[in-house]
C-alpha cells in the first residue's frame, strides 16, 4: 500500500506553503500594529476579521467549487489572498486592513475546503486517519515555520509581506500540476445547530469558550510579548514554542482520553488551564520562564478543540457527522471572533496582562458551565476510542469530519452531494417531544461515568471486523 505522504505530496506541499504564509501574516500584523502604537482594540479586530472571513468563506467556498471546480477555485482564491496580503503594504488605513483580513479568511477557507475534500475522496478508508493526522502535522509545522520566518525581518518592513505573497503564490503550483483525479463537487449538507447543541452541549460549550482562548492567543500574543520587551525574533520563538507543545500533546492526550471519561478530562484540562493563565497574568514576566509557561499553555489550550470534537462525535449518529462539523466550525468561528475583541479592549484599559486575565475568566467560566451541564444531565456516556488529532485554529473546513476513520465514506458523500432536507428536521422534532422528559438513553449516575455501553462496544467491534475482512 502506498504511503499517504507519497500519494499526496502535492497537496501536502500546497498546505505547507499556504499555512506558512497565513501564520506569518498573522504574526506580522500583530507586531506591526504594536509597533505603530495603535489601540489594542485594532489588533483584536484584525484577528476577529480573519475568523469572520473563515466562517463566511465556508458558504462561498461550496458554491465556488461547485461552479468552477477544485483547482480553479483554489487558484482564484489564492490570487485574492495574495493580493489582499500585498494590499497591507500599499494602504495604511486600518479600516481597509480589516476588509483585507476578511478577504484573506474567506479565500483561505475555500482553499482548506478544496484540500480537505480532495484528500478525503482520494484516500483509502483504511488510511483516512493517517492522511488526516499527516495533514494536521504538516499544518502545525507550517505554522511554526511561519513564526520563525518573522525573525528574519526584525525591522518589520515590506519584506515579510513579499515573502507572504511569494508563499501564497507558490502554493498554487503543486496543486495545479498534480496528476491526481479531481474530486466530485460538493454541496452543503443541511445544518440544524439547535439540534447539535441539544445533543452535545458540553462539547460545543467547550469549543465556544475554548475558541475565545485560542483566538486571543494567535491574535494578541505577539503584541503581548512585544509589550513585555521581547524582540521580534524572540516573539517568533515564543509563538513556536507554544505551537510545538500543542503538536506534541496531541497523541498523549488522545491516549489519556481513551483511559478516562472525556467530559471529566475536559473539566480537568480547563481547570488547570485557568490556574496557569492566571499565574501568567499575575506573576512578573520573565523571558525564560515564559517559554516554559507558554509551552504548558499550548498543551492545555490546543487539546481542548480535539477533545471537545471527539466528545461531540460520540453523541451523534454517523450520518450527522458532516452537519456536526459545520456546527463546530460556526461555533469556533463566532467564539474566535468575539474573544480577541473583548481581550484587546481589556488590554487597552487595564494593561497587557489582561490578555491572560481574560483567558482565565474564559477557562473558569467554562469549568463552572460544564459542571452545571453535567449535573443537569446527571450523566455522561462512556467514551469510545474516537479521539482524532485536530487543529485548534480553524486549520480545517467542515469537510474535516470526513477524515474521521469512524465515518463511512459513502454516507458522507451521500450527505454532501444529495442532502436529505428532512434528515435533521425529523431529529429536531424528536428532541422537541423529549424536551420535557429525561433522556434515559444517556442518563447515568456520575459515579459510573466510566461505564462503557457494551452494546455499542460490540457494534464497534463488529464494524472493525467487517473492515478487516
Amino acid at each position: 500500500m502506498t504511503s499517504p505522504l507519497r500519494s499526496f505530496t502535492s497537496l501536502y506541499s500546497t498546505t505547507f506553503m499556504m499555512v506558512l504564509a497565513a501564520g506569518l501574516l498573522t504574526t506580522y500584523l500583530g507586531l506591526k500594529l504594536t509597533m505603530m502604537d495603535v489601540p489594542q482594540i485594532w489588533v483584536g479586530g484584525m484577528m476577529s476579521a480573519y475568523y469572520i472571513g473563515l466562517v463566511c468563506g465556508s458558504k462561498v467556498g461550496h458554491k465556488l467549487i461547485a461552479q468552477v471546480g477544485h483547482i480553479r477555485a483554489f487558484v482564484a482564491c489564492a490570487g485574492v489572498v495574495t493580493a489582499s496580503a500585498l494590499g497591507h503594504a500599499l494602504i495604511d488605513n486600518l479600516t481597509i486592513w480589516l476588509i483585507l483580513r476578511v478577504l484573506v479568511g474567506m479565500g483561505m477557507m475555500c482553499q482548506y475546503m478544496v484540500l480537505e475534500s480532495w484528500l478525503n475522496e482520494q484516500s483509502e478508508p483504511s488510511q483516512r486517519g493517517t492522511v488526516f493526522a499527516s495533514y494536521m502535522i504538516v499544518s502545525y509545522l507550517a505554522l511554526m515555520a511561519g513564526q520563525g520566518a518573522i525573525s528574519l525581518y526584525p525591522d518589520l518592513g515590506i519584506e515579510p509581506l513579499l515573502l507572504i505573497a511569494i508563499c501564497f503564490a507558490l502554493c498554487t503550483v503543486p496543486i495545479s500540476i498534480t496528476r491526481r483525479i479531481h474530486p466530485e463537487p460538493l454541496t452543503p449538507a443541511p445544518l440544524n445547530m439547535k439540534h447539535y447543541w441539544k445533543r452535545a452541549p458540553q462539547a460545543l460549550t467547550t469549543i465556544a469558550l475554548g475558541s475565545m482562548i485560542v483566538g486571543c492567543f494567535y491574535g494578541l500574543a505577539p503584541a503581548y510579548a512585544t509589550a513585555q520587551g521581547i524582540e521580534p525574533q524572540s516573539v517568533a520563538l515564543y509563538m513556536s514554542c507554544t505551537i510545538f507543545a500543542g503538536l506534541l500533546a496531541q497523541w498523549p492526550m488522545g491516549k489519556l482520553s481513551d483511559l478516562m471519561p472525556r467530559s471529566r478530562l475536559i473539566r480537568i484540562n480547563c481547570g488547570l488551564l485557568g490556574i496557569l493563565v492566571l499565574v501568567i497574568a499575575l506573576v512578573p514576566f520573565d523571558a525564560q520562564i515564559s517559554l516554559v509557561l507558554t509551552g504548558i499553555f499550548g498543551v492545555l489550550a490546543f487539546t481542548l478543540y480535539p477533545l471537545a470534537t471527539a466528545l461531540a462525535n460520540s453523541r451523534i449518529e454517523q450520518h450527522e457527522r458532516v452537519g456536526l462539523s459545520a456546527t463546530i466550525l460556526v461555533t469556533f468561528g463566532i467564539g474566535a471572533s468575539i474573544g480577541p475583541l473583548i481581550a484587546s479592549s481589556l488590554m487597552q484599559h487595564f494593561g497587557n496582562n489582561m490578555l491572560y486575565g481574560f483567558m482565565s475568566i474564559c477557562a473558569f467560566t467554562l469549568v463552572i458551565r460544564l459542571l452545571f451541564i453535567n449535573n443537569k444531565q446527571k450523566a455522561e456516556q462512556g467514551s469510545s476510542n474516537d479521539y482524532v488529532m485536530a487543529g485548534g485554529d480553524l486549520v480545517s473546513s467542515p469537510l474535516a469530519a470526513s477524515f474521521d476513520p469512524r465515518v463511512n465514506v459513502q454516507s458522507v458523500q451521500d450527505q454532501m452531494i444529495n442532502p436529505d432536507d428532512n434528515a435533521f428536521d425529523m431529529v429536531g422534532t424528536e428532541d422537541d417531544v423529549l424536551d420535557d422528559e429525561p433522556d434515559y438513553t444517556q442518563v447515568v449516575d456520575d459515579k459510573n461515568d466510566d461505564v462503557i455501553n457494551h452494546a455499542d462496544q460490540n457494534n464497534i467491534t463488529s464494524q472493525v471486523e467487517t473492515r478487516k475482512n
